[in-house]
């Protein structure tokens, strides 16, 4: 069990290192520059500032996401490690 656990964590960490990792290539691009090539292909070029407002919400959700998913394997690695740690006996 524990090494399925072991597994499993370091896939989200590798997972949330490559989402952490896309956000700061993201957000030290300037605003102006050309779009990356693998940017979503299904995306609407943006043409006007209603279009410039969404997108600029849609990175801000993003960064608040990546957040969220960060705090939560922080979670869950301490809750791996509580379990990984043998249960010691009160001493009377």
């Amino acid at each position: 069990m524990s090494d399925a656990t072991t597994a499993a964590r370091q896939r989200v960490d590798k997972a949330l290192a490559a989402v952490e990792r896309k956000m700061l290539e993201l957000k030290a691009r300037p605003a102006d520059a050309p779009r990356l090539a693998d940017d979503d292909l299904f995306a609407a070029v943006p043409s006007g500032a209603g279009d410039a407002a969404r997108v600029a919400e849609l990175e801000r959700a993003a960064r608040e996401a990546a957040e969220a998913l960060a705090e939560a394997s922080r979670v869950i690695d301490g809750l791996i490690s509580d379990a990984d740690r043998p249960v010691q006996e009160a001493e009377a």
